[in-house]
């Protein structure tokens, strides 16, 4: 699969709409339950960031950047506003935000992941795409350095130690990351609304698995 390491444009991103969806098959039963079933383990993403009454310049930059990606050929990254970082959005990322694992005294790398809870329920998604220079580790309650304790892969999102974490130290991580994403359309349909002005109704982009 093509993914290009390019990010949407932040400035058109912002104030688009989308979130997580989930595909869940209901089946209803004679006695009037119901039977529910996810073949999905992971929930999928999709935004539209059309774009209203924009300026030429900015309608430029997305059918560049549309493109550039071939259309839906090419992966890229996307920051969702509402969901991009390891702690609130209100907060700035901390090395103590989400727990990646426990050393064994071998293991050297870890998964960058997110932990979303709601009473005593928990879903866990791996971050892949962590934003270049955001991302701080602690372990043991201890914040480690970059580039000398660990070494994080901004494709993979894969933390990976110079030296194993001894046994029971809890690795942490605190870090920006981006959705990797495609668009979801074989063309873009732009009309020019007034004099140094248009639009793009419509510019849907869905998660990618990577």
């Amino acid at each position: 699969m093509g993914f290009h390491e390019e990010r949407f444009p932040t400035s058109l991103s912002f104030g688009s709409s989308g979130g997580p969806e989930r595909r869940t098959e209901i089946v209803m039963l004679n006695s009037g339950f119901e039977e529910r079933n996810s073949p999905w383990a992971h929930s999928r993403r999709r935004y539209d960031a059309g774009l209203s009454m924009r300026s030429l310049d900015d309608m430029d930059a997305v059918i560049a950047f549309y493109e550039a990606r071939r259309g839906p050929l090419f992966g890229f990254r996307w920051k969702d506003w509402t969901d991009c970082k390891s702690c609130l959005p209100s907060l700035e990322p901390d090395f103590l935000d989400q727990v990646l694992g426990v050393g064994d005294d071998v293991t050297t790398d870890f998964q960058l992941c997110k932990i979303y809870r709601s009473g005593e329920e928990s879903y866990h998604r791996d971050i892949r795409k962590p934003v270049p220079n955001t991302v701080v580790i602690g372990v043991g309650g201890n914040e480690f350095v970059g580039g000398t304790h660990y070494t994080v892969d901004l494709i993979t999102g894969v933390v990976t130690f110079f030296a194993a974490p001894g046994e029971g130290a809890i690795i942490t991580a605190g870090y920006e990351f981006d959705v990797p994403v495609r668009f979801d359309t074989d063309r873009l349909e732009m009309s020019h609304a007034s004099f140094e002005a248009g639009e793009i109704p419509n510019v849907p982009v869905v998660e990618l698995r990577v």
